[in-house]
């Protein structure tokens, strides 16, 4: 079994729970509420700071020049492309960019990138790519299911498109080549250890999506910032 059949059957009843999630289903038929949404964006936006800079620690420990190439491209995009599909969605809610200054990353966003951070930083190169795997597959899964499915929300609809479109199967099929190259001949310990990482991956991802499904908070609330 190839590196990439052997991930999907573990990340696909993940999956499957994820296609079910209210959250998606919401989108598909338009029911999400527009604050849901935009709480979701507004997380999102916090998160792929992050992973931007996890997939620059992977650039950085690439195996060769086109890998390296691969994902400073991919950490230069997830800024720009994704806020600006941020910004456009926003606007489109009638909600102001600015207000994700002020925005704190929510507990599930905070424990995922730590994780995505912590696994890049100091896992080997496979546990990194293990990593940072799902939110590449599941996206472009999720988006060729609901592109299907089509939502009556236009804003939904171009939020689905946007992860259904062929230049981000390309990203796609980029990661899973690097991912399937790092674990080619590695004991099976080893690639266990990758499998375990997308396998957290995954679950997160879910996490996410029902974090801003549940308008997830801090428990305790910090203290008032004291005036200048």
């Amino acid at each position: 079994m190839t590196p990439r059949d052997e991930t999907w059957a573990r990340l696909a009843p993940i999956h499957a729970e994820i296609l079910a999630h209210p959250f998606l289903t919401g989108l598909a038929d338009g029911s999400l509420p527009r604050p849901t949404f935009i709480r979701y964006l507004l997380q999102d936006g916090l998160f792929l700071a992050e992973y931007a800079r996890a997939l620059a620690h992977c650039g950085a420990r690439a195996a060769d020049v086109a890998t390296l190439t691969m994902f400073c491209g991919h950490a230069s995009e997830a800024i720009a492309a994704e806020r600006e599909l941020h910004e456009r969605l926003l606007a489109s809610l009638e909600i102001d960019p600015s207000i994700a200054e002020d925005t704190p990353a929510s507990p599930t966003c905070t424990a995922y990138t730590s994780f995505l951070l912590r696994s890049v930083a100091f896992g080997e190169r496979h546990e990194a790519l293990g990593a940072i795997l799902p939110c590449y597959w599941i996206y472009w899964e999720v988006g060729r299911e609901l592109v299907r499915r089509g939502s009556p929300d236009p804003v939904y609809e171009e939020w689905i498109r946007t992860y259904a479109d062929p230049g981000f199967q390309t990203a796609v099929e980029g990661c899973l080549d690097a991912y399937g190259a790092a674990l080619a001949g590695l004991p099976a310990p080893a690639r266990e250890s990758a499998l375990a990482h997308a396998v957290t991956a995954a679950r997160y991802e879910w996490m996410f999506w029902d974090s801003a499904f549940r308008g997830e908070e801090w428990p305790i609330a910090p203290p008032l910032r004291s005036e200048p």
